[in-house]
């Protein structure tokens, strides 16, 4: 059972992590360079409306499998060391910056593309890439901390 709520949090945390890079590095300079705005706004409301799916199933599958993991195999809370906290609350930070995206920008960058008001998808663009950056950062935090926490840390 370990071994399969391990995969699960492994593969949650990298379709999640994976996705933010990829859209960052990869797909946001290609758009800005060979679209226009409507398509390039376009581009980004479909792109995060087949994503965020995927990120809602990855926080599912990391709370799942991280809380299972910490109360059947690791003696609870009290016993995981300082990495597995920073880990949860850095988790937990990363979980709140995505809602925000999702229910915030997100939204009204759809309303923006959907009526053409490219401006306002514009503005909520710049937003939610500056929160996925953010996101980024602490999503590679949080696998340093994973992978290296409990050597550097207790």
């Amino acid at each position: 059972m370990m071994a399969l709520l391990l995969t699960v949090h492994v593969f949650s945390a990298l379709i999640w992590v994976g996705g933010m890079f990829f859209a960052y590095m990869a797909l946001r300079p290609v758009a800005a360079s060979l679209l226009e705005p409507p398509e390039r706004l376009g581009l980004w409301a479909g792109v995060f409306g087949r994503f965020f799916p995927w990120v809602f199933a990855s926080i599912a599958g990391l709370l799942v499998s991280g809380y299972w993991m910490v109360l059947s195999f690791y003696g609870g809370f009290e016993a995981v060391g300082l990495h597995v906290h920073l880990m949860i609350w850095s988790g937990y930070l990363m979980m709140l910056i995505f809602l925000h995206v999702f229910f915030a920008p997100f939204r009204r960058l759809k309303r923006a593309v959907a009526t053409g008001d490219w401006q306002a998808g514009a503005q909520s663009l710049a937003q939610i890439r500056v929160l996925i950056g953010v996101n980024l950062v602490l999503g590679a935090v949080v696998v340093s901390i994973a992978s290296g926490g409990r050597y550097l840390l207790n």
